[in-house]
């Protein structure tokens, strides 16, 4: 059988799709299709975390199930992922085209799901087990950089996500399970590898009763292929001072750390049920940028949360003119069923969403022209992505997450191949790009 794979969402979902065609690809009778035409059976990995996400998954549903009819032979509709975990029940009632609905921890038992879609099945059992388990992943795209999901789930139980919910509460990967994928990542050609996880900082506090990322990191730096490694997704209140050490001696550590703060304000962190405040967040952007200088911080923030007053908001704007952080993406607050936050008084106007949005965004905007046209004349290493068919280069530096942050466009004299490292000079800079050449 030939199996198709549209993926919606995170990183972390397209972790999990590596996972399912893992699974699918050590059984013989199936294989991975390249398009939904060609394909025996169609899987939509959804995304479920907000209104917009949810909208474009129904949507990439509904497209996909135009296959079923068109075809020559009868296909199936397989959906899974964090919108067939939330809403499985529903969606099997008001969406008959699709086979079967299965959730975010149903991968392992996919080949033996998929052999036996005799008929309309709904199977979505929720989180099972205290760990996370290592599965074996086939990678899509670019083998030299690659995701590394270290944990599952969630305890944070912030008032406005349903992560919880969907994932289950928070599970490690056993670290001896982390480094032997790691390996095997590395020997497929990975150079650059990205821990994930819903709360990376939170790393073993289960398994082992302490924070073992510091740990981890140091371990992961001895495996000789791996180039660059990147931390996404770090709560700012378990940044502890051995992480920043770690970080600031490996020199295999990008010097670049995703902090997802949501706000500045205290009100608003309160409401919010962080354990942050906005003193804590400006002592951890210090102690990071004093141990290490060039550092690059992207911060989420949300705007419009219910009860977000004038004054919240203006203490906001001054923190992003303030910290200055180097990448920052801001989202209006999605009211979201089964959420303390959904429940609320005090939501705000949507159009007052939109406006502090735009606001934020366009003090950002000159933040990162600065941060850019400071490194106008410096030497960068950069690792080469594609080749436009203008014959320069597309990259990205160690201060640049993969699809979110910067790009780097650049010449050389010479034929480069996706994956290679090179230095490159930079001799212009705009909003969100860097030009340069290579040296």
């Amino acid at each position: 059988m030939k199996v198709y794979i549209e993926t919606l969402g995170c990183p972390k979902n397209f972790n999990d799709t590596e996972v399912a065609k893992g699974c699918l690809c050590e059984e013989r009778d199936f294989t991975l299709a390249d398009s939904p035409e060609e394909a025996d059976i169609i899987m939509v990995n959804t995304c479920g975390f907000i209104n917009d996400a949810k909208k474009e998954s129904i949507d990439k549903i509904l497209e996909m199930s135009g296959y079923k009819e068109s075809g020559e032979s009868e296909k199936k509709l397989v959906v899974s992922g964090c919108l067939s975990e939330r809403y499985s029940k529903e969606l099997f009632d008001e969406m008959p085209e699709v086979d079967c609905f299965i959730g975010v921890n149903e991968y392992e038992r996919l080949p033996e799901i998929l052999r036996n879609l005799h008929s309309r099945k709904n199977l979505v059992s929720g989180c099972v087990g205290d760990t996370l388990p290592r599965m074996r992943r086939k990678l899509d795209g670019n083998p030299f950089t690659s995701t590394l999901k270290i944990a599952e789930g969630c305890n944070n139980y912030c008032a406005y996500c349903v992560i919880p919910s969907i994932r289950g509460g928070f599970r490690s990967k056993k670290m001896e399970d982390v480094l032997a994928e790691a390996e095997e990542l590395a020997a497929a050609g990975c150079k650059e590898l990205i821990l994930i996880a819903q709360d990376v900082t939170n790393y073993g506090i289960d398994l082992y009763g302490e924070y073992k990322l510091p740990e981890l990191l140091r371990q992961l730096c001895r495996i000789d292929a791996l180039h660059w490694i990147r931390l996404m997704y770090c709560y700012e209140d378990r940044i502890t001072d051995e992480l920043i050490e770690v970080m600031a001696a490996e020199p295999k550590i990008c010097h670049y750390i995703d902090i997802p703060i949501q706000h500045a304000a205290d009100p608003v962190l309160r409401a919010m049920n962080r354990r942050s405040t906005g003193a804590t967040i400006r002592s951890t952007i210090h102690r990071l940028r004093e141990a290490i200088p060039d550092i690059h911080i992207r911060t989420t923030l949300i705007v419009g949360f219910p009860g977000e007053t004038e004054q919240d908001f203006e203490e906001l704007l001054d923190f992003v003119e303030t910290a200055r952080l180097e990448r920052l993406g801001v989202f209006a607050y999605s009211r979201e069923e089964g959420t303390p936050a959904g429940e609320m008084e005090n939501q705000i106007d949507e159009a007052v969403k939109e406006e502090r949005l735009d606001a934020i965004m366009r003090r950002q905007l000159d933040i990162s022209l600065a941060v850019n046209q400071a490194k106008i004349g410096k030497y960068l290493e950069v690792l080469v992505e594609e080749r436009d068919e203008d014959g320069s280069y597309v990259g990205r530096t160690v201060y640049d997450a993969p699809e979110i942050d910067n790009a780097v466009l650049f010449t050389s004299k010479r034929d480069l191949r996706a994956g290679d490292f090179v230095q490159v000079q930079i001799n212009d800079a705009f909003d969100y790009d860097l030009i340069g050449v290579e040296v």
